[in-house]
């Protein structure tokens, strides 16, 4: 091999290189990502939030320090009742109020905001992912960001100008750059009257029409636009890396205008790049019980494990569009995993361009420390026909693994657990099956069938003598040739009275990993 070293072309590492190239050797460099916690956080934004984890561990790797925040914004207002909240009538009432004082219906947690924050910060150390947490309402409402509302007031005009560059028609001549929840109701149902030029605003409430004057030092009533919020706070936390997504990205969007007005704020924008959206494939009528409509991180953990899971997001640019899928697909995922693990491993040849690459992608994907032997190399598909036969008992399919160690059990009962959830929910009819017992019903077969199948009760009782898995085939084939049967006839009644289909897994190796023990005893009715 090569003494020559390999430098990583990970879209991670391309982009750890680029934020130290452009920002500069620092003590600490703070990558930022978030969300407002309108609703489920579906597998879209966790893209997001892995994408900057990635690149903050890529940062950790070429030995710098890190800030890795999440900013949850909820202090945004609640414009929308999302599908099958409980209580919509009640939801109705807080349109237009900050998020944080929506009830939530679900009795998760005192507020509907924080309920949607709890969901997330609980599954995501489970796929390696642990920020900093930010709280916007929490800031606004304690004024960290009084100075960057004056500051925002005071450029008025420069922002306006910012704004209008991206937009069809001008800003109304009496356009503000600050927002206000008004202390009579709530909502932000409000228009600006009067700023005196340093810290007091007066406001009108439009649905109640009274007025009032107050200290934005004081107040926990106003907030900057998302347009403005976004490059102050950019400034205010020294952000140097956050990505988004195509729509904030797009011409004109929010990250345009926002890298215009950081310089507002004496700041700079962070180093970006914009995340392609994920699709979903194979979900069929299930559907998430929070929102009906969205897939989350804990709908995804059911089928996938941590380390698969972050395997997907790693293996793929962010700016590439895929699928997570539900379906067949899942074989195929797992099986790249593998493939990866064994290159990483040197269980497997790969040319050294390669096997750098690989070697990089399973590192990155997993959770914790990176561990120090291979999983237990089992193919998925196998795997998923050992839990059938054994009627999902994860403990009987790791009982049946004579050569697997201690160590790697936890880490194939996980898979197991995946794998099952798989197999009952998601995977197609024609894939499923469970092995018959000597009390299922008797299948009806003709004179020249059973002669054939009491040929292959003999030859299973002696399934121990055959030396190879061809020769076991080879006489198996015998039962049917030998008796002047059709070898797709045979097939298909030994699967019926086995399975109850007239297809299954291939059948000799099928039999093989059942063993005699369970073969044996659905066969002696014939």
């Amino acid at each position: 091999m090569s003494n020559k070293k390999i430098v990583s072309t990970h879209w991670a590492d391309i982009y750890a290189d680029k934020i130290i190239r452009e920002k500069g050797e620092k003590d600490c460099y703070t990558c930022a990502s978030g969300i407002t916690p309108s609703g489920t956080v579906h597998i879209g934004n966790f893209r997001e939030i892995i994408s900057v984890e990635l690149v903050a561990r890529a940062l950790k790797d070429k030995g710098k320090n890190v800030r890795f925040i999440y900013s949850w914004d909820d202090y945004d207002v609640f414009r929308k009742v999302p599908k099958n909240m409980p209580e919509p009538e009640l939801l109705e009432t807080f349109l237009r109020k900050p998020i944080t004082l929506v009830p939530d219906t679900l009795k998760r947690a005192e507020n509907y905001a924080r309920g949607n924050e709890e969901d997330v910060e609980k599954i995501l150390p489970k796929v390696g992912v642990n920020p900093e947490y930010l709280y916007q309402a929490k800031r606004y409402r304690s004024n960290v960001y009084a100075e960057g509302i004056k500051r925002a007031l005071e450029k008025k005009e420069e922002i306006k100008a910012y704004l209008n560059e991206h937009r069809t028609s001008p800003l109304e001549d009496d356009w503000w750059p600050i927002s206000v929840f008004s202390s009579f109701t709530d909502k932000d149902t409000t228009t600006i009257l009067d700023w005196d030029g340093e810290y007091k605003i007066t406001y009108r409430d439009d649905s109640t029409n009274q007025e009032e004057t107050i200290d934005i030092r004081e107040t926990p009533n106003t907030k900057l636009p998302w347009r403005i919020d976004w490059p102050m706070r950019w400034s205010v936390e020294g952000v140097d890396f956050e990505p988004a997504g195509k729509d904030h990205h797009s011409e004109g969007g929010s990250f345009d205008t926002s890298k215009n007005i950081v310089k507002v704020f004496d700041g700079e924008p962070p180093v970006s790049f914009q995340y392609d959206f994920i699709s979903i494939k194979g979900r069929g009528g299930k559907i998430s019980s929070s929102s009906g409509e969205v897939v989350s991180l804990y709908d995804v953990l059911e089928v996938y494990t941590p380390e698969v899971c972050r395997y997907m997001f790693v293996g793929t640019r962010p700016n590439t569009e895929f699928a997570i899928s539900f379906d067949l697909d899942v074989l195929k995922i797992y099986e790249d995993y593998d493939t990866c693990e064994r290159i990483y491993f040197g269980l497997q040849p790969a040319n050294e361009s390669k096997a750098a690459k690989q070697r990089r992608i399973y590192e990155l994907s997993q959770v914790g420390e990176i561990p120090s032997e291979p999983s237990y190399q089992i193919p998925f598909r196998h795997l998923c026909n050992l839990l059938q036969i054994h009627s999902g008992d994860i403990d009987a399919v790791i009982s049946s693994l004579d050569d697997i160690s201690e160590s790697q059990k936890e880490r194939l009962i996980e898979r197991c657990k995946c794998a099952w959830a798989w197999i009952t929910t998601f995977s197609p009819e024609d894939f499923r099956f469970a092995l018959a017992t000597k009390d299922s019903e008797k299948v009806e077969v003709s004179e020249k069938e059973l002669v054939s199948i009491k040929a292959l009760k003999e030859v299973v009782s002696n399934m121990d003598k055959y030396e190879s898995d061809k020769e076991f085939t080879n006489a198996m084939y015998s039962c049917a040739t030998d008796n002047d049967l059709e070898t797709t006839v045979f097939f298909s009644i030994v699967y019926t009275i086995l399975i109850g289909k007239p297809k299954g897994p291939k059948l000799a190796q099928f039999m093989l990993t059942c063993g005699k023990d369970k073969i044996l005893p659905i066969l002696e009715k014939y």
